[in-house]
C-alpha cells in the first residue's frame, strides 16, 4: 500500500516535489507563469481595478509599446482607452474563477459519483454510468449555450453549467480505476478486518484514483477556461462591466484590421496559460505515479 499511495505522504514530500520539478525546466517555467497568473487573479483587482475601468477618450485605441504615458501602457488601450495590461490583469480573476469553480464542482461531484458506481451495487453503477452518457451524448458548448440563453449569463449560471458537462468525465475515470482497485489484496484484507465500506472508499482507494484525477483536472481546467472564453466570445458568457480574456477578445474583433493588439494579448494570455497547464499536467502523470517518478528523481539527483 505504500507504494501505491501519493507522494505527498511521505516525509520530505516538499523537496522531492521540488527536486523533480526542478529536473524538468518546461515544467518549472509553466509553474511560475501558473503562479503569476494565479497572484494576477487574487490581487489584480485590488491593485488595477481602477486603472482597469477608468476610460480615456484620447488613448483610445493607443498602440503597444509606447511608454510615454507610462509602463502600464505597454501593451496599449482599448477603443475607450483603458490600459489593456490592467484589464488583462484584472480580467485573470473571472477567469480562473470560472475555470476553478467549474472544475472543482465537477471534480468533486464526479468523484464522489464515480467512487458509489464503481464500489456500490452493479445495478446503481449502470444507472449512473447511463446518465453519464446521457450528458456526454450532448455537445458540452450546446448544452451551456442553452441554459445561458434561458437562465441568462452570470457567473454563478456559468460555473454551474460547465460543471454539470464535466462530470461525466470524472464519473467514467473514478469507476473504471474502483473496479479495478477494489479486487487488489489489500482492499480484500481490509474487508477482512471488518473495514466499512465508507474507510475502505476514502482511505485506501480514493488515495491510488487521486494522482489520475489530479492530472486530468490540471487538463480539464485548460478545457474549461477555453469554453468559458468561447462562450464570452459568443456573447452569452460574462457580461460587462465585468471582463475576462474571453469577453475582451470578443470586444476587439471588430478593431483587428486597425488594432489588432485589442485581441491578441488577451488571447496570448489564454494561450500561455493553457500551455502551462498541459505541460505541468504531463509533469503531474509522472511525479505522482510511483512507476516514472525515478526518471525525473535522478534528474534532480544529476542537477544537485
Amino acid at each position: 500500500m505504500t507504494d501505491m499511495s501519493m507522494p505527498m505522504d511521505e516525509p520530505g514530500a516538499l523537496r522531492r516535489f521540488a527536486r523533480m520539478l526542478w529536473a524538468d525546466k518546461f515544467a518549472l517555467c509553466a509553474a511560475i507563469f501558473l503562479v503569476v497568473v494565479l497572484l494576477m487573479a487574487l490581487f489584480g483587482p485590488m491593485l488595477m481595478g481602477e486603472l482597469a475601468t477608468k476610460q480615456n477618450l484620447r488613448g483610445r485605441n493607443a498602440p503597444p509599446f509606447d511608454l510615454s504615458r507610462g509602463w502600464v501602457w505597454i501593451m496599449g488601450a482599448d477603443a475607450l482607452g483603458r490600459p489593456l495590461l490592467a484589464r488583462i490583469v484584472v480580467a485573470a480573476q473571472n477567469t480562473m474563477m470560472v475555470a476553478a469553480g467549474g472544475v472543482l464542482g465537477s471534480a468533486v461531484i464526479g468523484t464522489t459519483l464515480g467512487l458509489v458506481a464503481g464500489f456500490g451495487s452493479k445495478r446503481l453503477g449502470e444507472v449512473l454510468i447511463q446518465l453519464a452518457n446521457i450528458i456526454m451524448s450532448f455537445p458540452s458548448l450546446l448544452i451551456a449555450v442553452v441554459v445561458l440563453y434561458i437562465f441568462g449569463p452570470s457567473v454563478p449560471n456559468l460555473i454551474i453549467v460547465l460543471a454539470i458537462t464535466r462530470i461525466p468525465v470524472y464519473l467514467r475515470t473514478t469507476r473504471a480505476e474502483v473496479l479495478e482497485i477494489r479486487e487488489r489484496m489489500f482492499v480484500q484484507a481490509a474487508r477482512v478486518m471488518g473495514t466499512s465500506s465508507r474507510r475502505i472508499l476514502f482511505r485506501h482507494i480514493l488515495p491510488v484514483v487521486l494522482p489520475t484525477l489530479v492530472t486530468i483536472a490540471t487538463l480539464d481546467f485548460a478545457f474549461v477556461m477555453l469554453a468559458e472564453s468561447s462562450l464570452s466570445f459568443l456573447g452569452i458568457g460574462i457580461q460587462p462591466p465585468e471582463i475576462t480574456w474571453g469577453l475582451m477578445i470578443a470586444q476587439g474583433k471588430q478593431y483587428l484590421t486597425n488594432a489588432w493588439w485589442l485581441s491578441f494579448w488577451p488571447g496570448l494570455a489564454i494561450i500561455l496559460t493553457t500551455l502551462s497547464l498541459n505541460l505541468l499536467s504531463n509533469w503531474l502523470r509522472i511525479a505522482l505515479d510511483p512507476t516514472q517518478r525515478w526518471r525525473l528523481e535522478m534528474k534532480g539527483a544529476t542537477h544537485d
